[in-house]
């Protein structure tokens, strides 16, 4: 079985303040429709490359593809579970709910000690199901996390159902040479 935990790609949908607004228009020519979009890296359920903070670090296409896939380990709590090399922490607020509203900018967000802890582990891998795992006055997180080569995926919906199940969670994004790209992340369940 498969879980979509991906937030739909809608014109007019949330982005972080400053990123550009997401807009898809349907262009017709000799007899087919194509979309033209337009979006930042950063739109919706989407992964961060060590690019986006660490200065010189590797873009989306420089990343072994390995990184984007991984045994789901959800994290309920402030502790973060047992890990080993090749998880993907997912990380559960809830928060997902308030998308698309004011309130999802006052997300909750992940320690610098969990993030640390991860990391030790050979953990490279983090998904949050919030516009960040760190507060807007801060980088803290993305540094620890990206700075060690790993990715950062955020903006998931409905991580709540890989409780007590075991899941192997993907999340590839497009081959670009850049700091972050969209992502279809899904949960396929054993």
């Amino acid at each position: 079985m498969l879980l979509d935990l991906t937030q739909p790609l809608v014109p007019g949908m949330q982005v972080y303040p400053g990123d550009p607004q997401f807009r898809c228009t349907p262009v017709t020519a000799d007899g087919v429709t194509v979309t033209e979009l337009h979006l930042g890296t950063h739109t919706g359920t989407h992964v961060d490359a060590p690019a986006h903070v660490i200065p010189g670090g590797a873009g989306v296409a420089d990343l072994d593809l390995e990184l984007f896939r991984g045994r789901a380990v959800l994290m309920d709590g402030p502790e973060p579970p047992a890990l080993r090399p090749g998880d993907v922490l997912v990380v559960h607020t809830g928060w997902s709910r308030y998308f698309g509203t004011p309130r999802y900018l006052d997300h909750p967000v992940v320690d610098p000690a969990v993030a640390r802890a991860i990391v030790a582990a050979g953990v490279r891998a983090l998904a949050v199901d919030t516009l960040s795992p760190d507060p807007r006055d801060s980088l803290a997180v993305h540094e620890i996390v990206l700075g060690a080569g790993g990715v950062i995926v955020e903006n998931l919906r409905g991580v709540e159902r890989l409780r007590g199940r075991d899941a192997i969670l993907t999340f590839h994004p497009l081959a670009l040479q850049g700091d972050g790209s969209p992502v279809r992340a899904v949960a396929e369940l054993a």
